[in-house]
């Protein structure tokens, strides 16, 4: 099988190379090396130097292409709102122009690197009036240290849960409605085309290759730098966020999965990739600060815009529909990244 990676050369996209390498498919990557996600260091012969905006590039490169993996993005929580042109430009308009290209070359099956924030706060329960959706948190509640979203009837305190793939669409940052919107141009491209669409909802990515010192890498990455400065991890909030930390080669071995099974035609399929096993942003940073030998963290309150107090997915159709499990352990996986090689220092354009 061909595949054309994009973002062949970033955090993600390089172990999934990998994983195509050692499954013995053929694979043509491209990256236009963002500084966001790349230090100088960052070259790779394998790997073609180009936009994913540039429509000739891409009649070339999709020639005898089976399959499309889609990993080229802009990432991160970002600086401020002046991001959102970059974000739209490379993340919505870039995957636009890949559409249109598939379409030209008339290749019709893609997997897509979406994210778990398209779904915004993640899923509750109030005792009085079952499964609710909570709405965006009073920035009053959050500086008096009232982290959980109360039931938008009742005001009851919620129990948060797992997250399935049909719960509403609901980004609450510009990266999350860039995501959503790459869903969307996806699902309409294949509504159209009667091509095959996986949408694949990475949750919180960990692992060797991360970019490190810039304010578009990971919270886990963000600890890390902080324990090689000698600095105790900052945690928001209360540090008792749930999120579901996955390692990087386990999310390549979903997107091998994914490569080598066609989704269903004429449609978008989103599959939650994820353990199902929740861990506190306050674990992670414990966990960490320990395998580092580093300072324990410290519990700043407040929050950034945006923020979302839970989020952790249900793994069920990802299992059903392609066998996936992750194989690494929360615990083993912090213990590696602690020592695992992070990329060099990224400049912020």
């Amino acid at each position: 099988m061909r595949v054309l990676i994009t973002g062949a050369a970033g955090f993600i996209g390089s172990h999934i190379a990998d994983q195509l390498d050692e499954r013995g498919h053929e694979t043509v990557r491209m990256d236009n090396l963002l500084p966001k996600a790349h230090g100088p260091q960052a070259t790779d012969e394998n790997v073609v130097l180009g936009d994913i905006r540039d429509p000739a590039l891409l009649d070339d490169l999709l020639r005898g292409v089976d399959v499309v993996c889609h990993q080229a993005a802009v990432v991160g929580h970002g600086v401020d709102p002046t991001d959102a042109p970059d974000y739209a430009l490379h993340n919505d308009y870039g995957t636009a122009v890949l559409l249109a290209a598939m379409y030209r070359a008339g290749v019709h099956r893609l997997v897509l690197a979406s994210s778990m924030v398209v779904y915004g706060e993640g899923r509750y329960t109030c005792p009085n009036h079952g499964v609710v959706r909570p709405g965006p948190r009073r920035q009053s509640e959050i500086d008096s240290g009232r982290y959980e979203p109360p039931c938008p009837t009742c005001g009851a305190a919620l129990s948060p849960g797992l997250v399935p793939e049909d719960a509403p669409i609901d980004p609450r940052s510009t990266y999350a409605a860039t995501k959503a919107a790459q869903e969307f141009l996806a699902s309409a491209w294949a509504r159209q085309t009667g091509g095959r669409v996986w949408a694949l909802r990475y949750h919180n990515v960990y692992g060797p290759r991360m970019p490190r010192d810039t304010p578009y890498a990971g919270v886990a990455s963000l600890f890390r730098s902080s324990l090689e400065r000698g600095d105790p991890p900052t945690v928001l909030e209360d540090g008792n966020q749930r999120r579901d930390f996955v390692h990087v080669t386990d999310i390549a071995r979903a997107n091998a999965s994914a490569l080598e099974t066609p989704a269903p035609p004429g449609a978008l399929t989103p599959l939650n990739i994820c353990s199902g096993i929740p861990h506190t942003v306050g674990d992670l940073a414990t966990e960490l600060a320990k395998a580092c030998a580093g300072p324990p963290p410290r519990m700043v309150g407040g929050s950034r815009p945006g923020d979302v107090r839970h989020v952790v997915a249900d793994p069920a159709r990802a299992q059903r529909l392609l066998g996936f499990r992750p194989e690494t352990d929360f615990t083993d996986g912090i213990a590696d990244f602690a020592t695992a090689p992070l990329r060099a220092p990224a400049a912020v354009a």
